[in-house]
């Protein structure tokens, strides 16, 4: 039920039934949870981001970590999920240094997508944007409403780093700049067409638990971006090919391993299941492999790829617990092993979650 929280007494509406599972909406609160908070957003309920700001941070914490077990439970089919121990936020408000608005061509409204639907919800103040974020939104709606903007584009996206910003399309005199931030020793340039994550607080964690003990001769890194994981894995083995569709992404992926003088890395701009489909046989032996997919997970083809190439180690970096449990139980079909999963808080106030999953591939003797 959205937008409840755990031991609400509730008189609720039943909106649609789907199997065995009922979808409720809250029509009023007879008796409120020891969990439930005010939310502090005015929009709370009508914006379509922030969907756990009625819960305390330890319970949306604790939520989180439930969503994962219960997905690996009932859809991977682990009978006994690992225990899973969750990095919380630094900054539970302001901590968003990406954002996509929506735009409304007819009326001028700028914000995020109303609940359920593509309605503009005009948001004035974000609480959780970064405040230079804050500042790019209310210097745009002021344009619009001024109306020096004639040519209103669909969407805007926006990045920030710690002292420049980055917009596209240019609008209100930002412009695509590309921006940086240093993470763990290492430089990453991006722009608001290349994705980075949204939330700079939990990287460098992020980072270690993916990579944890790793080191070798040969690692692959699909979906890698603009080089997160690519950077670090080339100063751990010794040759490191990474993949990714985007070619905004990839150009700054190159970029950003020759800024560093890493010449043993080599990356790709194509779709991931294409270049696994098309590796010449036979494979080479994979040390490690790590993916980073989008919501939507890793496409047939993909997970046909890896088990293919028969990494001895494997490192899912998912920001969706369902389809990272779909996926997962494909590789557990396969003779892979969950060792160790970290959760990480990259979206406070939200139901998301990032996880890192680590999988060795299972040694089987024969005499």
């Amino acid at each position: 039920m959205s937008l409840a929280a755990p031991g609400d007494v509730a008189r609720v509406n039943i909106d649609r039934v789907r199997g065995n599972i009922a979808f409720a909406s809250i029509v009023e609160i007879i008796k409120p949870s020891e969990q439930r908070i005010e939310p502090p957003c005015p929009y709370f309920g009508r914006c379509g981001g922030c969907d756990f700001q009625q819960l305390n941070y330890q319970a949306q914490l604790d939520a989180k970590v439930e969503i994962i077990r219960d997905c690996l439970h009932r859809i991977a089919g682990i009978a006994e999920p690992p225990e899973i121990s969750i990095h919380a936020a630094p900054n539970q408000w302001h901590y968003r240094a990406r954002a996509n608005w929506q735009v409304d061509q007819s009326s001028g409204e700028i914000g995020y997508f109303e609940a359920g639907s593509h309605r503009v919800c005009d948001v004035e103040v974000c609480a959780v944007l970064n405040p230079k974020l804050e500042s790019v939104l209310e210097q745009i709606r002021r344009d619009i409403r001024e109306g020096s903007i004639t040519n209103l584009p669909r969407d805007v996206r926006a990045a920030v780093s710690e002292d420049d910003v980055s917009v596209a399309p240019p609008v209100a005199g930002f412009l695509p700049n590309d921006v940086h931030r240093i993470f763990s020793g290492e430089t990453y340039w991006f722009n608001a067409d290349s994705f980075f994550q949204v939330n700079p607080d939990l990287l460098e964690a992020m980072l270690s638990a993916a990579l944890e003990g790793e080191a070798g001769e040969l690692a692959i890194d699909l979906y890698c971006g603009a080089g997160l994981f690519t950077l670090p894995l080339a100063r751990r083995f010794a040759k490191v090919v990474g993949v990714e569709v985007n070619s905004h992404a990839t150009s700054f992926a190159r970029r950003n391993l020759a800024a560093a003088q890493l010449s043993n890395a080599e990356v790709f701009t194509t779709n991931v299941g294409d270049w696994l489909r098309n590796l010449t046989r036979p494979l080479p032996f994979v040390d490690f492999l790590l993916l980073d997919p989008p919501r939507t997970g890793a496409e047939n083809a993909v997970i046909k790829g890896i088990l293919e190439l028969q990494p001895q180690r494997i490192s899912y970096v998912s920001c969706d617990p369902a389809t990272l449990a779909r996926d997962l139980k494909k590789l557990i079909a396969a003779s892979y092993q969950v060792q160790r999963i970290s959760a990480f808080d990259m979206f406070p106030q939200t139901h998301h979650v990032e996880s890192v999953v680590q999988l060795s591939r299972a040694t089987t003797w024969t005499t």
